[in-house]
């Protein structure tokens, strides 16, 4: 059983009896003497794919899921779904779209550095890193002397995603992304 005070993002926990990977978590601290501290957590389930909120106190915990997590590697993407591969065994596997609808604007093909998470040897989802490497394919042209201003233009990159970038930064520019907020982190080295 783990408290509700050690809940980490991306952890996997029973919550009514089904997988759940928490998503985000809040704490609210007490305002009276003797309240207990409150934890807001956003889950998703792993196999409905549904999403739940629910609130525990410090003390009061979940149990962690037994579940699997291997390395794969998302290979292409076609009408039936998306394509990973086994890193250890190179057995192939597919996803339906809307399995991995919040990770595909970061998705590149042959992309390393993907989790499948198995429970009972079957795959119910997949985890990317927080941070991807993806190029700019398309923005206004830049503009010399502006890279201490803080003002931001959209940019297209190459999964066809939008995000706002500094505005001195050209076209064929690579940059880091978060894939939890979708932000620009900075270029990539």
């Amino acid at each position: 059983m783990v408290p509700a005070k050690d809940f980490k993002r991306r952890m996997v926990v029973e919550i009514d009896g089904a997988p759940h990977m928490i998503e985000h978590i809040q704490v609210q601290s007490p305002s009276a003497r003797g309240a207990a501290t409150l934890y807001k957590v956003k889950a998703r389930n792993l196999k409905t794919r549904n999403r739940v909120e629910k609130s525990y106190k410090g003390t009061e915990g979940l149990n962690e899921s037994s579940f699997e997590r291997r390395p794969v590697q998302f290979l292409y993407k076609d009408p039936d779904g998306y394509h990973f591969m086994d890193s250890a065994d190179f057995n192939q596997f597919s996803l339906r779209p809307e399995d991995v609808e919040e990770f595909v604007p970061y998705m590149t093909e042959n992309m390393e550095g993907v989790d499948a998470l198995l429970v009972d040897e079957e795959v119910i989802g997949i985890e990317i890193p927080d941070t991807v490497e993806l190029d700019i394919v398309d923005t206004a042209p830049g503009v010399r002397g502006n890279s201490a201003t803080g003002r931001t233009k959209p940019a297209t990159l190459s999964t066809g995603h939008v995000i706002q970038v500094p505005e001195h930064l050209d076209s064929n520019v690579r940059v880091r992304v978060s894939t939890d907020t979708g932000e620009y982190l900075g270029r990539a080295n």
